[in-house]
């Protein structure tokens, strides 16, 4: 399928989610169709989101299978359990729930109510997360000034490549969420990063593969730089409690390991 025209690709992946809407999911009320192959920007290895939405379920779940040669990633839900995951996207940062919802096509008998679930999840995606600040913001934060400070002084290159790794997610979020925008998770990171800023989406990806080679010096700079714009460093008096029941009443005992 590597030949084939996207906008043809496209078609194809939707007559395929027609197809397993029908056979998988009968009786649902609405699905939205989405993911870059169905929008023509995927690639022949792109898959094909579904939201599912039923009139009510016991509990919400997903699933992935292939269908015509197409993979398939399928969240089922009811309206009650999708509210629930919208609101959790809002609320996390990361829109990836209200973004399927806001950009799928839709599928199914109830047409009118999915479209104002489509509305409501794209005024979400309009307003914006909601301000950086609390204990999230301070997480974020110690969690970059912590990654940061691996990557002074002298250091094998594997080390430092490892550090950026693990770093790279943290850093981008601070970034995005710091400026208002949405933070995007793995390939959609520097995605958003492109939208909001070419510029320093180019800097960012530069540091980055900088440091991947073993030289972290760009990408430390920019992690500075972003903990500057911030509010600064946060380590000194940080602190995270564990939640009241974050124990046992009854010592777990160790394992033992015997001989074969």
């Amino acid at each position: 399928m590597d030949d084939i025209p996207k906008h043809i690709l496209a078609e194809r992946a939707l007559a395929a989610a027609r197809r397993c809407v029908a056979s998988r999911f009968a009786g649902a009320a609405f699905v939205f169709v989405t993911g870059s192959i169905i929008r023509g920007e995927g690639t022949a290895f792109s898959d094909i989101d579904l939201v599912v939405v039923f009139p009510a379920l016991e509990r919400a779940w997903r699933e992935s299978f292939t269908e015509d040669g197409f993979p398939v990633e399928a969240f089922i839900h009811d309206p009650q359990t999708l509210a629930h995951y919208l609101h959790q996207d809002a609320d996390s940062g990361y829109p990836i729930m209200v973004n399927m919802v806001a950009t799928g096509s839709i599928l199914g008998p109830d047409i009118e109510r999915a479209r104002l679930i489509q509305a409501q999840a794209a005024s979400v995606i309009a307003a914006g997360p909601k301000p950086l600040d609390g204990p999230s913001y301070d997480m974020l934060r110690y969690q970059v000034t912590d990654l940061a400070d691996d990557l002074r002084g002298a250091r094998p290159p594997e080390e430092v490549a490892a550090i950026a790794a693990h770093l790279y997610q943290k850093l981008a979020d601070l970034i995005l969420l710091g400026r208002g925008a949405w933070a995007g998770r793995g390939k959609w990171a520097p995605r958003v990063m492109r939208t909001l800023d070419a510029q320093l989406a180019a800097e960012f990806d530069a540091a980055f593969r900088l440091a991947a080679g073993g030289d972290g010096a760009r990408f430390l700079a920019l992690a500075d730089r972003e903990l500057a714009r911030n509010g600064g460093r946060c380590f000194d008096g940080f602190r995270q409690e564990a939640p009241l029941e974050a124990r046992r009443l009854e010592q777990a005992p160790v394992p033992t390991r015997t001989s074969p």
